[in-house]
C-alpha cells in the first residue's frame, strides 16, 4: 500500500513539473481550458494542467515586415516597382489569437493591397515628391483595419521606387533641361548687373574732370607690365594742344617714359 502511495505522490510531481510553462517578458500567454478560452497569461511561471488546458504564446515586441516589390500603376497610367517596410506590435494578446488566424500573413496582404490602391490614387510626381505623406496615410488605413486583430501599426516606410527604364531617361532629360534654364538665367542675371555696374562706373568718370585720363594711365600702367605687349591707344586733344610748344613735348615725353617703365 506504501508503494502505490509513492508512486501516486511521484506521478503526481511528475505531472506537476511538465505542466509548469513559463511565458517571457516579452510574451503573453492565451490559456484553453477544455478548448474554450479561458485567460490571458502575464510573465512568469503558470501551471497548464495536460489533455484538459493548453495555451499558446503571443509575441509583444515590435515586429518587422518587408513587403514584397510588387508592380503598381500610379493615376496618369506609370507602372512602377514599390516596395515597403512596416513597423507592428501586438497590443491585444486575445484579439490576435482568436481574430485572425496568422496576424503576421494577414498583416502583410493588407499593407500590399492598401500600397496598390495608395499609388494608384496619386500621379507619379507626387509619389516621388510626397513619400512620406503617402506612407503616413498607408499607415493610418492600415492601423485602422487591424484594430480588430488586435495589431497596432507603428510606421510605414516606403522604401524603394523603381521607374522603367525609359521613363528615367525621361526624368534625366526634364532635370538636364530645367539645370540649363537656371545657368541661362544666372548668366543673364550676371551680365545685367556687370552691365549696371559699368554705367555707374562710366557716369562717376564723366562727372569728375580729368578722371577718365588718369582711369586711361592706369589701364595703360596694367597693360605695359607685359614687355611682349604692343599698346595702341589714343591720345586726348588735350595732350594734342601741347605739341604747339616744346615744353608740352617734353611733358608727353615723360609722363610716356614713366608709363613704359
Amino acid at each position: 500500500m506504501l508503494e502505490v502511495i509513492i508512486f501516486l505522490v511521484i506521478a503526481v510531481c511528475i505531472i506537476l513539473l511538465c505542466s509548469i510553462r513559463q511565458i517571457s517578458e516579452f510574451e503573453r500567454g492565451i490559456k484553453f481550458t477544455r478548448g474554450k478560452f479561458h485567460s490571458v497569461l502575464n510573465p512568469g511561471w503558470h501551471i497548464i494542467i495536460p489533455i484538459f488546458q493548453s495555451f499558446s504564446k503571443i509575441d509583444i515586441r515590435v515586429k518587422v515586415i518587408d513587403v514584397p516589390e510588387q508592380d503598381a500603376i500610379t493615376k496618369d497610367n506609370v507602372t512602377v516597382k514599390i516596395n515597403a517596410v512596416i513597423y507592428y506590435n501586438i497590443f491585444d494578446s486575445k484579439k490576435a489569437m482568436l481574430a485572425v488566424e496568422d496576424y503576421n500573413y494577414a498583416v502583410t496582404q493588407l499593407a500590399q493591397t492598401t500600397m496598390r490602391n495608395m499609388v494608384g490614387s496619386v500621379t507619379l510626381d507626387e509619389l516621388l515628391v510626397e513619400r512620406e505623406s503617402i506612407s503616413d496615410n498607408i499607415c493610418d488605413i492600415v492601423d485602422k483595419a487591424t484594430d480588430d486583430w488586435g495589431v497596432k501599426i507603428q510606421n510605414v516606410e516606403l522604401k524603394d521606387i523603381a521607374l522603367p527604364a525609359d521613363m528615367q531617361r525621361v526624368i534625366a532629360k526634364v532635370a538636364e533641361a530645367e539645370r540649363e534654364k537656371m545657368a541661362v538665367i544666372t548668366k543673364a542675371q550676371g551680365e545685367l548687373e556687370a552691365s549696371e555696374n559699368l554705367a555707374k562706373a562710366a557716369y562717376e568718370l564723366a562727372q569728375a574732370p580729368g578722371a577718365l585720363h588718369l582711369r586711361t594711365l592706369s589701364t595703360i600702367n596694367d597693360v605695359s607690365s607685359d614687355q611682349s605687349n604692343t599698346i595702341i591707344f589714343a591720345i586726348p586733344l588735350e595732350i594734342l594742344k601741347a605739341f604747339g610748344d616744346t615744353s608740352g613735348v617734353e611733358k608727353i615725353a615723360n609722363v610716356v617714359k614713366k608709363t613704359k617703365k
